[in-house]
């Protein structure tokens, strides 16, 4: 089997083909709809994209270099160039500067994958390329759901990108749940299927995602790339698919208000 690293590194491939191929359908008029990030039309999620990727792209080659993270004021400035882009220059920009990250990754060899630390510049500790591909992965792989469901309301997260992400979520629900949002403490027993995968999810002091746990108050029903929208609160009645069952004694409602997104 092929490394953390490796498998998050192909599903940025794979997910970069497939938005590059749809951006290259969309008319200018498909541009400057509202995306399903609900603040920003479908050029500003692809020029998020397109700045992300610069930036990830300069921390990789400062590490590859050793000269480091470039810094707040580079990140500053690659934000303003891609905001004072057109809408038709933002997605017309994107697939170069997308490849050239994804590429840098590919073109890593097996003791990089391994040993090479990145400075992101906003954690305490560098990350591996496997957390730092990964990073990437969870913004790329929830921003092209925004694109793709501005046109097809059933679209899904990515099965690859899902099955990698699911696991990177605990951390950040500690701060991103609201567990006042539901009366008192409840454990949740959840199901994930399409891959099939049990684990627990308990609403307390704090949001926490746990091993399965031996007695529930609830229990969730869902397609894995599904949680990957619930937790990112990307999870509206008119995106859920039918077959998320929530049972017990908390509502799907109710969990939507838990993750509200962030």
């Amino acid at each position: 089997m092929s490394s953390r690293a490796a498998q998050t590194i192909a599903a940025l491939r794979r997910g970069h083909d497939e938005l590059v191929a749809r951006l290259a359908e969309l008319g200018s008029e498909d541009i400057v709809r509202t995306s399903g990030a609900r603040e920003w039309t479908v050029a500003q999620v692809v020029s998020h994209l397109g700045s992300g990727a610069v930036i990830s792209k300069a921390s990789l080659d400062g590490a590859l270099a050793g000269s480091g993270n470039p810094g707040m004021d580079f990140n500053k400035e690659v934000w303003a160039r891609w905001d004072g882009m057109t809408p038709e220059q933002q997605v017309a920009e994107f697939p170069a500067v997308n490849e050239e990250l994804v590429s840098a990754y590919e073109a890593l060899d097996a003791t990089a994958l391994e040993q090479l630390r990145i400075d992101v510049g906003f954690m305490p500790q560098p990350l591996d390329v496997a957390g730092h591909a990964g990073m990437r992965l969870t913004e790329f792989a929830l921003h092209v759901w925004d694109v793709n469901v501005t046109f097809d309301p059933a679209a899904t997260v990515a099965r690859d990108a899902a099955v990698l992400l699911i696991d990177t979520f605990g951390p950040l629900l500690r701060f991103a749940g609201k567990a006042d949002q539901v009366d008192g403490a409840v454990t949740v027993a959840v199901r994930a299927t399409v891959p099939d995968r049990d684990f627990g999810l308990v609403i307390d002091d704090v949001v926490e995602l746990t091993d399965v746990p031996a007695a529930a108050d609830a229990k969730l029903t869902a397609p894995t790339e599904y949680l990957v929208r619930l937790f990112s609160g990307r999870h509206a009645a008119e995106h859920t698919p039918e077959s998320v069952r929530v049972t017990g004694s908390v509502t799907l409602d109710d969990l939507r208000r838990v993750f509200p997104g962030y």
